[in-house]
């Protein structure tokens, strides 16, 4: 059964006999250990903080912390940072990644590298799970943080990705609507001519496990009302699982314009490899970092 708002996710973690551990790559940002600090103290997870020893004790005792209480390895570079928290995943030591103050490359670089043997082959993405009023469940839109222009193939990986994501969050067969400008095939649109590839390919069992539905335009999707006036036959519109934008910008936007002008809240992690990564923009407020943690914590 799917979720509805990020608290049942919240709860959902907190009956999970086992603590999931983070390996918190560039720990002394006063936003992320503020979600750390609190997703700690429900037991939502456990830390591992990794970065400039004294900087992190720092902050720590800023936010009326007890340092020794946690525990923290040295690293001195961002870079460093990144590889000793991918070390921590292959040694079975942490079960997903927390982005902290260093650039995402620093996480990503190690995280891929063949000899680590934690990548999938597949394209990696960021999954950005969002509360929307307007919807009685929460809905995955994807990709507003990795590739610019997705190839149909690298579509295909998105998909592939998020519903193996759904699945683990209780989404037994998610529809996924590709969306475009228009319902129409137009060649001189990309999207709706990938559209229609990806759905034939869901029909053949290249994209299993869920219903493609596609070109759709944004508002047919949210809307049963505009999808009947429109005359779009699609038993999912207003109840979607996913959205598949069709570039990073689009994705982006409808991101940022969901949450600052819609009064959506947003949960976002990076998938494709075999563990997960809370990779949260700088701006991100702690409470979207710590909803972030939680479907980290669910899907690791």
């Amino acid at each position: 059964m799917a979720y509805s708002k990020f608290s049942e996710m919240v709860e959902k973690c907190k009956e999970n006999p086992h603590t999931k551990t983070v390996a918190v790559a560039g720990a002394a940002d006063e936003h992320v250990l503020c979600a750390i600090i609190e997703a700690e103290k429900i037991n939502l997870v456990k830390p591992i903080l990794i970065g400039n020893v004294a900087e992190i004790e720092t902050v720590l005792r800023k936010l009326g912390e007890v340092p020794k209480d946690y525990k923290i390895i040295n690293a001195e570079t961002a870079a460093d940072c990144g590889i000793e928290a991918v070390e921590l995943i292959k040694k079975g030591e942490a079960e997903f990644i927390m982005k902290g103050m260093v650039d995402t490359k620093d996480v990503l670089k190690p995280l891929v590298k063949k000899e680590n043997g934690l990548h999938t082959g597949r394209a990696m993405c960021v999954f950005a799970y969002t509360e929307v009023p307007q919807m009685n469940k929460l809905l995955a839109v994807s990709d507003g943080g990795m590739i610019p222009y997705p190839t149909l193939e690298q579509k295909q990986d998105i998909i592939l990705n998020c519903v193996e994501v759904l699945h683990k969050l209780g989404v037994e067969n998610p529809s996924v609507a590709v969306l475009a400008a228009v319902e129409k095939v137009n060649p001189k649109m990309v999207e709706t001519t990938d559209a229609v590839a990806l759905v034939e390919m869901n029909k053949n069992g290249e994209i299993p496990g869920c219903d493609v539905v596609g070109p759709i335009s944004f508002d047919i999707a949210m809307s049963k009302e505009i999808a009947a006036v429109k005359k779009y036959d699609c038993p999912y519109c207003g109840e979607f699982d996913m959205f598949l934008t069709p570039t990073i910008a689009a994705g982006n936007m409808m991101h940022k314009a969901m949450v600052l002008c819609g009064g959506s809240k947003m949960a976002g992690v990076v998938i494709g490899a075999k563990v997960p990564v809370v990779l949260t923009s700088r701006s991100a407020s702690t409470e979207e970092k710590f909803v972030s943690l939680a479907l980290a914590s669910l899907i690791s």
